[in-house]
């Protein structure tokens, strides 16, 4: 036997699902099918998660397995959450399956629970010296990031012959707002107060652009990870900042135990408990995001050195296991309960498809070079800083760090659609009186 024939014996032998054998597999399939053609799977969190547990995986390995969508477009998180937007949107989910999926998704909050765990892990990861440096150099990028966006989406404007003020108002501003209900929501109501006319409007138009915006930042991620494959200099590989010669006490590996992992769980939950009160008890701070108050208790705990290193990498192991082996889980809850395909496809004119992506690539460059300035390595500053404002908030900042296979730089995303998403609560406010 030729040694191809071997290795392609040895590939099929070797051929897995979510890491089962395909006869393995076939339990949890047969399983959800069961219950998918009799209309009974099961309500709460049990038939929940082995309802996408099983679409995940299926998704999930052909995502990882072709070829050109697999380097450029975001591999298997992107199919996943977009197949199951295509399944909801041609009625192949049952009413029950979608409502099951939407609860677990929204009303049980397992998105947030999916950060808070990220962000404990990346933030509790990252060396205390290194936390002050990072702040102080973000918002820099950030703000970089939303000129370049302003000045690629101008430009677009020139092309297609629409005013910089229409662009700003219409297509900048909903794109760089920090998602839709954190962005596109209050844009409107700030639209309606300040020129009169009606918020649905402008929220309709906003919200079809801000889809076309997402959806490309996922595929520019993807193609920034092919670049800082390629030129090792402008990535950290998932870090940040560029650390020089600073030694790294969490670069120290000690004893984590399991209640290590649930500890660190536990000081997530906490400081998410901690950002909840600020922002619903403290009037100064009701404006800024409960995500961005738990970053920010979070780094407290951090910075302060309240955490002991083994509860900083129990943290860390708990986030990896999230991250690796949750993450299809939840793409399928993205799709369901996140994505309307009927939307994304209504949205889709040249003029939308084309300035959206000036936009997000100007973001991209923006936040990069500013961030190569101040010491961040610029393919995670242009993640980041950049396409996390580019797009739909909590769901979108999932998506295009799945794609860019960095989800440990989830707290930062978080700076971005939340802070960075005020900001530009801020800026509308004044151009639209300008407008008006």
């Amino acid at each position: 036997m030729s040694t191809a024939a071997v290795s392609s014996e040895k590939s099929k032998a070797e051929f897995k699902i979510f890491g089962m054998s395909a006869k393995l597999f076939s339990i949890p399939l047969v399983a959800v099918l069961l219950v998918h053609f009799t209309d009974s799977l099961p309500k709460g969190l049990v038939g929940a998660l082995a309802f996408s547990f099983v679409f995940g995986a299926i998704f999930g390995e052909i995502g990882d397995r072709l070829p050109v969508f697999k380097e450029y477009i975001g591999g298997a998180p992107v199919l996943i959450f977009l197949a199951a937007a295509l399944f909801v949107h041609q009625g192949w989910f049952t009413e029950r399956e979608i409502d099951i999926v939407t609860f677990f998704m929204k009303k049980s909050k397992f998105l947030t629970l999916y950060i808070v765990v990220l962000m404990t892990g990346s933030i509790f990861a990252v060396n205390r010296k290194l936390l002050l440096r990072s702040l102080i150099g973000y918002l820099p990028a950030i703000l970089t990031g939303v000129i370049g966006a302003s000045i690629m989406g101008i430009l677009g404007g020139f092309i297609f012959g629409i005013s910089p003020k229409e662009i700003m108002m219409l297509y900048v501003l909903p794109t760089m707002g920090g998602g839709n209900g954190a962005g596109a929501v209050p844009l409107s109501e700030i639209y309606e107060a300040a020129t009169g006319n009606p918020k649905e409007a402008y929220y309709s138009y906003a919200i079809a652009v801000l889809t076309i915006a997402n959806i490309w930042a996922i595929v520019v991620a993807a193609v920034l990870n092919k670049i800082g494959k390629k030129y090792e200099v402008l990535s950290g590989e998932g870090e940040l900042v560029r650390a020089g010669n600073l030694q790294l006490e969490e670069d120290e590996q000690v004893e984590v135990t399991p209640r290590d992992m649930a500890v660190g769980f536990m000081m997530g939950l906490s400081a998410y408990m901690i950002g909840t009160f600020l922002n619903k008890n403290v009037s100064f701070l009701s404006g800024i995001h409960t995500y961005a108050l738990t970053v920010l208790t979070l780094v407290a705990f951090n910075g302060l050195g309240l955490i002991p290193l083994s509860i900083k990498q129990g943290a860390g192991k708990f986030q990896k296991f999230f991250s690796k082996q949750l993450t299809w889980v939840l793409m399928v809850g993205v799709g369901v309960a996140y994505t309307d395909l009927g939307e994304i496809i209504a949205a889709i004119t040249p003029a939308n498809v084309i300035i959206a992506l000036m936009i997000v690539v100007g973001a991209t460059i923006g936040a990069g070079l500013m961030g190569h300035l101040v010491g961040f390595y610029a393919i995670e500053s242009s993640i980041t800083a950049g396409l996390c404002m580019a797009n739909r908030g909590g769901s979108g900042d999932i998506e295009v760090l799945g794609a860019s296979k960095r989800m440990n730089l989830i707290s930062y995303a978080q700076i971005s659609s939340r802070l960075g998403g005020g900001i530009i609560l801020i800026i509308a406010s004044i151009v639209f009186q300008m407008i008006a």
